[in-house]
């Protein structure tokens, strides 16, 4: 009876949550990017594409470094142009281990 009651609740959290977050994203306006915004997407875009046609075979381990690094910096800044919202590995393991000692 516990774990019946328990599921109920959490499956009505779970709709009142699901219908929340799709109002709040009816209500929030699509953002266009800018010229600026285009012009530097533009730039990171081709720079990947640079890269992975780029033949890595010859070169050495501190170059393969600095590329991978400089391909998360320009990932981070798609991210941040395009503005959505993330959950880190650490915040969706909380989440459910919260929710296993819930229920």
């Amino acid at each position: 009876m516990k774990k019946f009651i328990y599921s109920l609740v959490l499956i009505f959290t779970l709709g009142v949550s699901a219908n929340t977050a799709s109002a709040a994203d009816s209500k929030k306006p699509k953002t266009e990017l800018t010229a600026e915004q285009k012009v530097q997407f533009e730039k990171i875009t081709s720079r990947v594409e640079e890269i992975r046609n780029m033949d890595k075979s010859n070169l050495s381990r501190a170059e393969k470094k600095a590329l991978r690094k400089e391909l998360r910096e320009m990932k981070d800044q798609a991210r941040a142009l395009s503005g959505g919202v993330y959950l880190s590995v650490g915040a969706i393991i909380i989440i459910i281990l919260l929710l296993i000692l819930i229920l």
